[in-house]
This record gives C-alpha cells, structure tokens and sequence, in this order.
C-alpha cells in the first residue's frame, strides 16, 4: 500500500541530456576518424554512440571498449549505407520511424534549453520548503495489517480478533501481504507513504485498537491495528534540497508545456 514517486519520463531524459550536453560538448571541430562507404564517422559522433551505450566518454574508456564500440559503430554505417537501405528509408513505416526519432531528438534539445537556461532562486526554495513543511503530516503511526482479497475473509478476521486471537498469528496464518511473515508489522510511517484510504483508516484509530471493519484499497482488504503514534520530524532543507529543486524544474517544465499548448498553431 505505499506509494511510489516518480518524475515523469521526459523530464528524467532531460536532466540526464543536460549532463550528457556539458559532457559531450567540446570546442574544437569534430575530427574524422573513419570513412564508410564515403560516409564520414567523426569522432563526436563515436563519442555521442560512446555515451549512449555505455555512459562513459571517448575520453574515459579502455582500449578495448574503443575498438568494440567503434567495430559496432562501423557495422551500423555498413548496413545503413547499403543500396537496399536506400529503398527501405523511403517505405512508410520506416519514415514515421525516423520522423518520431528526429522529432524526439530535436524536443529533448528543446527541452534541454529549456533546463539550461532555468534559474532557481534560493527564495524559491526555501518558499517550497515551507510549504512542504506545512503540508507535512504532524503525526507517524506504527503500525500492522492483515491484508485478504475479500470482505468476506476481512470480516471473519476481525470475528477471530474480536474473539481474542492474536493479530500478529492472525497475520502470520492469513495475511496475503509482504509483511506476513512479520506479523503484519509496517513498523514506522508518515501517513502520505501510505494510499489514502489505509492512512484515513489508521489516522481514526486510536493507539492499541484495530479496525472493526475493514479497509479496501487497490491491495484488497486490510484489518489495520495502530500500535503507536509520535510527532513527526520534519527533514531539514538541506537534506530535501535536491528534491525540491526536482519539483520546482517539473513544476516550470509543465507551465512551460502548457504554455506551449496553448498557443498551439493547427
């Protein structure tokens, strides 16, 4: 029942290709290194393919890691440069693969403009930290749970605990849950780790009692027992500043996108 975050693809790709620009990005003109088929392989080419495949840079690989990547590189421009190659770019599907490919290119430079160019102030900062901090839930609850795939199992649960079995057996003979073999034991929580309906569960109980009826959520149904509570401690900024930068580049990506959008011309 917790929750997973996850930044939204494209802005992951776009961190990443900011780095890759400042890793990749070099002063002098690219320098040709092979010739394929009358094709030119340079060596910011090699060095992109490089960085693609392995994450490493022309200037940090082995020799060995040199002379494979650049063997594959040159089987790519070989098969690439063949008449029947020649033919095949032009059919349609191919076309609209190569067209998605360009267009996704030329958004992820986009885009890394977009992250370049972006100043974050330290008020910014420190203006989101505050409102996490005041969002942030002001208690933690110790917890365990019974998790079964009907109502029907739930309820007969909460008859046998009601008639005093014990919950960490209950859960141990019982429980569907990763946490079976535990007892049930979720150990300690913040209320926003959890989905809303077992955190809306838990928060009404009262330390020592569980649920006489039982909570469903995507998992199934749970039997909850709030063991414990304490004051939550806020994290300090530094220790969430990298977290709230994240945020505050998502947040001005989106406006940015919707921004776009709306002046969209048909």
């Amino acid at each position: 029942m917790y929750k997973t975050f996850f930044l939204p693809k494209m802005l992951k790709n776009t961190i990443f290709l900011i780095m890759l620009f400042f890793s990749l990005f070099r002063i002098t003109e690219a320098e040709v290194i092979r010739t394929v088929n009358n094709v030119a392989i340079d060596d910011e080419i090699l060095n992109i393919y490089i960085q693609t495949r392995i994450q490493k840079t022309i200037d940090n690989i082995t020799e060995e890691e040199y002379s494979s990547l650049l063997n594959d590189l040159i089987d790519l421009y070989l098969l690439s440069t063949q008449d029947e190659a020649e033919k095949l770019k032009n059919t349609p599907q191919l076309k609209a693969q190569i067209e998605l490919q360009n267009r996704g290119l030329i958004a992820q430079a986009v885009a890394n403009n977009f992250f370049k160019n972006l100043k974050i102030s330290e008020e910014e900062i420190r203006d989101a930290y505050s409102l996490q901090i005041l969002n942030t839930p002001k208690l933690e609850y110790k917890a365990s749970h019974i998790l079964v795939e009907t109502e029907q199992e739930a309820l007969e649960i909460i008859d046998q605990l009601n008639k005093g079995d014990t919950f960490e057996i209950l859960a141990i003979d019982k429980s569907i849950g990763p946490s079976a073999a535990n007892g049930g034991n979720l150990d300690w929580f913040s209320p926003n780790q959890m989905v809303k309906a077992f955190s809306d569960a838990v928060e009404k109980l009262k330390n020592g009692e569980y649920s006489k009826l039982p909570t469903q959520t995507q998992f199934g149904w749970h039997i909850i027992l709030r063991e414990d509570s304490k004051p939550s401690i806020p994290p300090t900024l530094e220790s969430i500043r990298q977290q709230i930068e994240q945020n505050i580049m998502q947040k001005s990506f989106q406006r940015y996108i919707q921004a776009l959008r709306s002046n969209i011309n048909n």
